[in-house]
């Protein structure tokens, strides 16, 4: 991880120099720094390279665009991960309003951020909340990939383990 962080750094250092701090590949290494520190367990950091990050791409390409929309889903990944359940919630809740506005409700990466709602509302004992969204995502990504895809099974394990602990287990070894 230290030579990882050693080569963001240096890349953004370079970017820096040679494009300035706002521009959109500056910006991308600054959120890929975000994602290493958020691995390892720098949440601080994480977050501001983050709101660094967001911050430029809302002004470099609107708060709209696909690319700001993964960096507000990476913060709503932070917020959960810190057990901020109602920032989390905000970030999640707006990169899927986004996505649906950009790609679509089935989209793929839609339904990615669709499955996280998911694990927030289970994580919260939002258990109806939880199942539509694991409902929805599994839905969705059975029809973009079909039904034996290796990519929708965190999906049906994510529902498989609500339904056992409710303790609905014919629903769970279906």
């Amino acid at each position: 991880m230290a030579e990882a962080e050693a080569m963001y750094r240096r890349a953004l250092e370079g970017y820096e120099k040679a494009w300035g701090p706002e521009h959109t590949s500056t910006l991308d290494t600054v959120n890929n720094l975000g994602l290493l520190y958020a691995d390892q367990g720098k949440m601080a950091e994480a977050e501001a390279m983050y709101r660094r990050a967001l911050e430029g791409k809302e002004k470099a390409w609107g708060p709209e665009h696909t690319s700001t929309l993964n960096t507000v889903n990476n913060l709503g990944i932070l917020y959960a991960d810190q057990g901020k359940m109602a920032e989390a919630e905000a970030m999640y809740r707006r990169a899927l309003e986004g996505y649906e506005k950009a790609w679509g409700p089935e989209h793929t990466s839609t339904l990615d951020t669709v499955n996280n709602l998911g694990i927030l509302y289970k994580d919260q004992g939002k258990m109806a909340e939880a199942e539509a969204m694991y409902r929805r995502a599994l839905e969705g990504l059975e029809k973009a990939w079909g039904p034996e895809h290796t990519g929708r099974l965190d999906t049906v394990n994510n529902l498989g383990n609500l339904y056992a602990n409710q303790g609905k287990m014919a629903e769970a070894e279906a």
